[in-house]
C-alpha cells in the first residue's frame, strides 16, 4: 500500500490529543481569565489609591482645623480665619488689626510640626474697619451690661405694678417681675418691706427711675 503523509495536528480528536477548534477556545478561555485578572488588579490598586487619597484629605481636612484652633487658641483675633492644609503647605487667609498680628499668625502656623509651608494671604484692616470694630464691640458690651438684671429692696407702700412702673414706665408689666422672683414668691399682691426682688431688663434695657432705690453693689 505504501506510506501516506498526513497533517500532524488535523484530523478529529479519539483521546489523543484535542482539536484545533478545543485549543481555540481553550487559548481564549485562557486569554479571558487573564485579562480578567488583570482588570480585577488594577480595580483592586485604583481602589486603593482612592481610598489612600481619601485617607490622606481626612488627614488634611483636620490638620486644617487644628491648625485654626491654634491660632485661636493663642488669642489671636483673625476675621474670617481660614487655613487650608496641602501636603505641608498651609495658606491662611483673613483679616487682621496690623501687620504685628499678621506676623505673630505666620509664626504660630510655620513653628507647627508638619507645616512645611505657609501661604500667607491675610490682609491688614483699615484704619476704618478697625475703629468700627472698636465701636461694636462696645455696643456690644454696653448691650450686655443693659441686659442684667436689677436688685431692688421693697420699702412701705409698694406693690409690684408699682415697682413695675418705676423701672419699665409701664405698671401693667408686673408679672414680668412676678415671674423673675418665682418661687420666693406666690402671690404678686404679697410682698413686703425689705424684701429684695430681682428686676428684670426688659427689650436689653431698663428704665433708670429706682436706681436710687436699687440695691447697690449687687448689680
Amino acid at each position: 500500500m505504501g506510506l501516506f503523509d498526513f497533517v500532524k495536528n488535523a484530523g478529529a480528536k479519539i483521546g489523543i490529543g484535542k482539536s484545533t477548534s478545543e485549543e481555540a477556545q481553550e487559548a481564549a478561555d485562557k486569554a479571558a481569565a487573564a485579562a480578567a485578572a488583570r482588570a480585577k488588579g488594577a480595580a483592586a490598586a485604583a481602589d486603593r489609591k482612592e481610598a489612600a487619597e481619601k485617607k490622606e484629605h481626612v488627614a488634611e481636612v483636620k490638620k486644617s482645623f487644628e491648625l485654626e484652633r491654634h491660632v485661636k487658641s493663642m488669642g489671636f483675633e483673625v476675621d474670617d480665619l481660614d487655613i487650608q492644609f496641602d501636603d505641608g503647605k498651609a495658606t491662611v487667609t483673613g483679616a487682621v488689626d496690623d501687620e504685628a498680628t499678621r506676623e505673630r499668625v505666620v509664626l504660630t502656623i510655620g513653628n507647627t510640626e508638619g507645616v512645611g509651608q505657609v501661604d500667607d494671604q491675610m490682609r491688614v484692616k483699615t484704619r476704618g474697619e478697625v475703629f468700627a470694630d472698636e465701636q461694636r464691640e462696645k455696643a456690644r458690651l454696653e448691650a450686655i451690661e443693659k441686659a442684667k438684671s436689677k436688685f431692688y429692696t421693697v420699702v412701705s407702700g409698694d406693690s409690684l405694678s408699682k415697682i413695675a412702673k418705676e423701672f419699665y414706665g409701664d405698671a401693667m408689666k408686673y408679672p414680668e417681675i412676678f415671674e423673675a422672683n418665682k418661687p420666693m414668691l406666690k402671690d404678686p399682691d404679697l410682698i413686703y418691706p425689705g424684701q429684695v426682688l430681682r428686676i428684670p431688663a426688659l427689650g436689653g434695657s431698663d428704665d433708670s427711675g429706682g436706681a436710687s432705690r436699687e440695691l447697690k453693689g449687687m448689680e
